[in-house]
């Protein structure tokens, strides 16, 4: 269910060519330790990132994602697949990846090009599982 609760996956998600602030990990770094890349990872911070990691539910049937897929906007790809399948909780086709930042708003409706074939896609604000985490404590 790691998908439904939007939860990245290390070396797919989660990887040293994503910084912490594109990838959301950066609610987990203590800025009062010294560390390396602190300089760049704080001007990131105040800048913004230029890309994001994004939850997406593909409009698609009997087919999924594997990995490296293109992310579309009118035509012109803005990121790509990072990791995705089938979620058999919500029943639906998800995907991980990164996007520009105009495109990682929740709503934004973008194409994800599985097997030559582009598909229709948007991007979720929140997981699609225990949004909230309820279950988890229960």
């Amino acid at each position: 269910m790691r998908l439904e609760k939007s939860w990245g996956v290390w070396t797919l998600d989660y990887r040293p060519d994503f910084t912490a602030a594109q990838s959301g990990m950066d609610v987990f770094i203590d800025w009062k330790k010294d560390f390396v890349g602190k300089v760049a990872a704080k001007a990131e911070q105040a800048d913004g990132p230029k890309r994001k990691l994004v939850t997406l539910v593909i409009d698609v049937d009997g087919i999924d994602v594997s990995g490296d897929e293109a992310i579309i906007l009118d035509g012109k790809a803005v990121g790509y697949v990072s990791s995705g399948g089938y979620a058999h909780h919500v029943k639906k086709s998800v995907a991980m990846g990164y996007v520009t930042i105009n495109c990682a708003i929740a709503g934004t409706r973008l194409q994800v090009e599985i097997l030559g074939q582009n598909y229709d896609a948007e991007v979720q604000g929140a997981p699609l599982y225990d949004a909230n985490g309820a279950n988890l404590r229960s």
